[in-house]
């Protein structure tokens, strides 16, 4: 007897790409424009709508629509990341914002299009923009006043300007040539998971600036920490493992996609697993634990690899 209860338009013509959250009998959703919707679950009813009132003509910087993944929920609050880089918490119950801060430099062409998450009372957000020549990174925020506690880059910048920590100077001897003239890329637009077991955020990893490699990278290598997977320490963003599904990606498979945890039984032993789907074609299950590959089987034909060496 499964069947339709009820249904609401929302007032856009455009694509809704976000998945609901739903709280105590309330669905949290957002449309086009981080527009954000409150409706009674059961009748369908609208509880109220808010708009941050993106700035439209930022528009143009964005590779892929104005589209919004959705809202993160905590302690009473939905927090939302809009178009125009702002991160902002609401009341869950007016839907009246209680603050906002700016994640972004307005000079360069960034944009949020991914839903924030929260690890231990702090909201996490990236953002999206390396088509455009930016360096990519993940910054992480009170969730009671919006005060950023810290910021990581997913790829190096300039070494002449130094490195902020290890991992970035590890990574930048992946890289050749100039690679922070063209920025680098690395956006974290999307894919993030908390963990509370193992008390790790990972992270996916975006394309690289420009795609060509041979442009960006001219004498080869790996790029990290391009298309990868990273576990962050949620408290500090500091490095834990990375797991690269695309050395020296040219091809824009980033591995954006979700990340899904599960206690794997595998044989005989049960494996503390994260399973990750990214755009190369291959289903990757990797042990949160240490960052070690178990499997990786391609789930459609690939023609860029013809397997994952184990």
């Amino acid at each position: 007897r499964l069947g339709l209860v009820w249904s609401r338009e929302l007032p856009t013509t455009r694509g809704v790409e976000a998945t609901p959250v739903v709280v105590d009998g309330v669905i949290y959703t957002t449309g086009p424009w981080s527009i954000v919707y409150a409706f009674d679950a059961k009748t369908g009813n609208p509880v109220w709508t808010y708009d941050p009132e993106s700035d439209r003509t930022r528009a143009r910087l964005i590779c892929c629509d104005v589209v919004n993944r959705g809202v993160a929920f905590y302690e009473n609050r939905v927090y939302v990341g809009t178009t125009d880089g702002r991160l902002i918490a609401v009341d869950a119950a007016t839907g009246v914002q209680v603050w906002e801060t700016l994640t972004i430099d307005l000079d360069k062409p960034l944009a949020i299009t991914g839903a924030p998450r929260i690890a231990n009372g702090l909201v996490v957000i990236g953002n999206a923009g390396a088509e455009y020549g930016v360096r990519g990174y993940v910054s992480a925020y009170d969730a009671e006043t919006g005060v950023q506690v810290w910021r990581t880059h997913t790829v190096p910048g300039n070494p002449a300007e130094g490195f902020e920590n290890a991992s970035m100077q590890r990574a930048a001897e992946t890289w050749t040539g100039e690679w922070w003239k063209h920025g680098g890329g690395g956006n974290t637009w999307h894919g993030f998971t908390y963990d509370a077991e193992m008390d790790a955020l990972y992270i996916g990893t975006g394309n690289g600036s420009p795609w060509n490699a041979a442009i960006r990278s001219p004498d080869g290598g790996d790029n990290l920490f391009l298309s990868s997977v990273v576990a962050l320490d949620p408290d500090d963003g500091e490095y834990i493992w990375h797991y690269q599904t695309t050395p020296g990606d040219t091809w824009d498979y980033t591995s954006t996609m979700d990340i899904v945890l599960a206690d794997l039984e595998i044989n005989g032993s049960t494996i503390k697993a994260l399973m990750h789907a990214p755009k190369n074609g291959f289903f990757y299950v990797i042990n949160r634990e240490n960052g070690e590959l178990i499997s990786a089987e391609n789930y459609v034909e690939t023609t860029w690899a013809s397997h994952i060496d184990m």
